[in-house]
């Protein structure tokens, strides 16, 4: 943890006397958070942001280890973690977003996936394009003779998460094998860091297939798959179908770290998750608090005009309402 503190100092800008709040984290919202760090700061010219996106396993290391003011995570802390943490930690939902499956094929043909053979591609047990089960799916599409590479993230993360939360609910045999989480022992493929880095290597791969943020396949101009959800429709990702993998939801406070996976709206794209802030009940520091504070109510309000236009979903107005009335809980 040394290390790490000495690297995140580094990291940290200074010379200015406004208040600056730091945190660290997730890389699946950065697009987003970004923006409403930047739009914020003009609107409120008191504070200062400085936000690390090391993946949501460093932000949750730097919360409990207080080095941050706040983390940002995909995935919920474990129990265990929250067990060692100073003080009651909180899971404030922000928005939702999607991993797209994106690939390398000659000519981008438009691709479906069924779950049982996104599973087994993952599984290492489908690793050629011209397999029947693909062909079977996809009626009128001529796929290659051509090794059928996987790429997953080498780095903890909630991407990750999202992903392997997906696939532990479709997957019997992936739940009792691999299991969900910010990082497992995957059975196949090649690893990258970053959602940047799966992205460089599915570019560059003839034949790659891998899982990465719905933006960067977007700005990376990746085509993906549509995967079939569990009303049996062939769904894209999109702002839109997120929202309907939210739309079914019936929450209370304490329901915040749920799973948005495998959703039952005919709509829904299946592999979608929210993404939360990570804050201290009870913070040791007032007036960075109530600066967050104030930042996270504008970001559940007028800030959440922002992001569909970066490819994620906006929380749907009753989660919102709850949501913001659990805010006044940190004091």
């Amino acid at each position: 943890m040394s290390l790490l503190l000495a690297w995140f100092a580094l990291a940290l800008p200074g010379g200015e006397s406004k208040p600056l709040i730091n945190g660290a984290g997730a890389s699946f919202p950065y697009p987003l958070y970004a923006r409403w760090f930047a739009t914020y700061e003009r609107l409120d010219g008191t504070v200062r942001f400085n936000y690390q996106a090391i993946g949501s396993g460093g932000g949750q290391q730097l919360l409990l280890h207080q080095i941050v003011d706040f983390g940002a995570s995909d995935s919920p802390m474990r129990p265990s973690l929250l067990q060692t943490a100073p003080g009651k930690i909180l899971h404030i939902p922000m928005i939702a977003g999607a991993d797209a499956l994106a690939y390398n094929l000659p000519g981008s043909p438009p691709l479906r996936l069924t779950p049982d053979v996104v599973a087994d591609i993952f599984l290492g047990r489908i690793q050629n394009w011209n397999d029947s089960r693909l062909a079977e799916i996809n009626p009128g599409i001529t796929l290659p003779s051509l090794p059928l590479v996987v790429v997953h993230r080498s780095d903890g993360s909630g991407t990750t998460y999202i992903f392997t939360d997906y696939l532990s609910k479709i997957s019997r045999e992936w739940s009792g094998i691999v299991g969900r989480g910010t990082a497992v022992r995957w059975p196949s493929g090649i690893g990258a860091k970053g959602n940047e880095g799966v992205a460089g290597q599915i570019r560059s791969l003839p034949g790659a297939i891998g899982y990465l943020e719905l933006a960067f396949a977007f700005q990376n101009r990746l085509p993906f798959a549509a995967v079939q959800n569990r009303a049996g429709n062939y769904v894209l990702p999109s702002p839109e179908s997120i929202a309907q993998a939210l739309a079914p939801t019936s929450l209370t406070p304490g329901d915040f770290p749920i799973s948005i996976a495998d959703a039952e709206n005919t709509g829904a794209y299946p592999i979608a998750g929210l993404t939360w802030l990570l804050l201290y009940e009870k913070p040791s520091n007032r007036q960075k608090a109530e600066k967050l504070l104030s930042f996270v109510r504008w970001c559940l309000t007028d800030g959440q005009a922002l992001a569909s236009s970066l490819d994620y979903a906006p929380l749907p107005p009753r989660l919102r309402e709850r949501v913001l009335a659990s805010l006044p809980e940190i004091r």
